[in-house]
């Protein structure tokens, strides 16, 4: 008898390490850690000593769900994207891996990220948006955008802007200084023609989707929820001028007040700012009046690419 069998996914980014394990569509466990992997690289090039102590002790967690649900090393993909891109010393962080999970990290380029992404997003939303569809990521080290059809991407640009790459080059201030701001919407907004220039036509989108922690928590702004709620967030359509509100309200915000909204994880305050900057420029740009919320995302289009079936 032919049957499913959980394949994990791994998605290791600049901010967070993300685990999914399940037969797709059902999700068994799907867990968060924030871990700042990316912490220092765009200053030094370097993964920090603590960064990837924190990493590792993630991982070793991790390790336990993995072995709980009988899954062997060979039905692992664990793909790790800007910061370890970025990094000289990658080869240390994919030496702990292997020794905590029985696996090389695989150091996917952009492009096979934004196309992760949009596979991700895109599956659970069948048959509910028109296209073309723009599917946003606002990662910690870089940003996807991907313009797509139903039959998948067909344009693509991952752009060296992120939350963390941006807060810790130009948001040194508690709130962001007004200097500090116009230098960080002065990188978001070339890397943004640099991404129009490849193709993707921002304007062109009938469909905005917004997916990652970034988007998510400013859903979760927007909507005004007591406490994060993945429920609620999940295939929310919102106004765009209402996500451009908050965003602003983001930026002028201490961390000290970010960290004290209900939804806001500690882990993400000190650098939504800049992440609520990048959101805030790409939405200037669309010619829609709604964006629509997606909790799946690159992890998803991992374990999709994995996903088969096995007798």
């Amino acid at each position: 008898m032919t049957r499913w069998r959980p394949s994990p996914a791994i998605d290791c980014g600049t901010n967070t390490i993300k685990l999914l394990i399940g037969d797709l569509p059902q999700v068994a466990v799907r867990q968060t850690r924030m871990v700042r992997l990316g912490q220092g690289v765009d200053a030094t090039g370097e993964l920090h000593p603590d960064a990837l102590e924190r990493a590792f002790a993630a991982l070793d967690e991790y390790a336990v769900l993995i072995a709980e649900h009988g899954v062997t090393p060979d039905r692992i993909r664990f793909c790790a994207t800007s910061a370890t891109r970025d990094a000289s010393n990658a080869a240390v962080f994919a030496e702990g891996v292997q020794a905590r999970l029985g696996v090389r990290p695989e150091v996917i380029p952009g492009a096979e990220e934004a196309q992760l992404a949009y596979s991700g997003a895109i599956r659970g939303l069948a048959g509910e948006v028109a296209h073309p569809v723009l599917v946003i990521d606002i990662g910690g080290g870089s940003t996807e955008l991907i313009l797509g059809d139903a039959d998948g991407p067909v344009a693509a640009h991952s752009a060296d802007i992120g939350s963390v790459r941006l807060a810790e080059r130009h948001l040194h201030s508690d709130p962001s200084a007004p200097d500090e701001v116009a230098a960080c919407v002065a990188d978001i907004e070339a890397a943004l023609d640099a991404a129009e220039a490849a193709g993707v036509d921002i304007s062109a989108a009938t469909t905005v989707v917004g997916i990652a922690g970034t988007c998510t928590t400013i859903a979760a702004g927007v909507l005004m929820l007591p406490a994060y709620d993945a429920d609620a967030v999940d295939h929310a359509v919102l106004p765009v001028a209402s996500a451009r509100e908050f965003c602003a309200d983001l930026v002028a915000a201490t961390t000290a007040e970010r960290r004290a909204l209900p939804f806001m994880h500690p882990g993400r305050a000190d650098v939504i700012d800049a992440g609520a900057l990048i959101m805030d420029r790409i939405l200037a740009r669309v010619s829609v009046d709604t964006w629509t919320v997606s909790e799946a995302d690159i992890l998803e289009g991992i374990a999709w690419s994995v996903h088969r079936r096995v007798g």
